[in-house]
């Protein structure tokens, strides 16, 4: 297995970047978001403005890809984290063997300052954040603009 790190200094070919895309959108499931989503984050890591910036990890067997993850820098630093860890994912056929656990550490290795993340109260990989050292300090609440002009409510 191979570890990739992507960075504004070591770019994807586009490609390669397109298949980051599609895998994490696949393989996120019911946790990711929309390709045009997925795309943004992975442009605002590679962008080569100074005011972006992050990396993109990938794992890869045999020119297949196993797994992928998107960290972006805030442009902050002690009251919001450096970093947010935007997506990470592992292949169906890979999960449990250790992999999301090699791609976080090597996301954390990477992050130069403190990491965030958002997970669901149900994701499995909860469970792996928590063992790596990762605690819940906040609950975060989002407010949705479009949502609140057309009268849509999750409360």
């Amino acid at each position: 297995m191979q570890i990739k790190i992507y960075s504004k200094t070591t770019l994807p070919s586009p490609g390669k970047r397109a298949e980051i895309v599609s895998f994490l959108h696949h393989h996120l499931g019911r946790f990711g978001d929309r390709e045009e989503d997925i795309t943004k984050a992975i442009d605002y890591s590679l962008s080569q403005h100074d005011s972006a910036g992050g990396f993109v990890i990938t794992a890869e067997d045999e020119e297949k890809m196993t797994g992928a993850t998107v960290v972006n820098k805030t442009g902050m630093e002690g009251y919001i984290p450096e970093n947010i860890l935007v997506y990470i994912a592992t292949h169906e056929s890979m999960r449990g063997q250790g992999l999301g656990k090699k791609l976080m550490q090597t996301a954390i290795d990477t992050a130069e300052g403190n990491i965030a993340l958002h997970v669901e109260h149900d994701n499995p990989a909860l469970h792996l954040y928590k063992k790596l050292g990762f605690t819940n300090k906040y609950l975060e609440m989002r407010l949705d603009k479009k949502e609140v002009e057309h009268g849509i409510s999750n409360a």
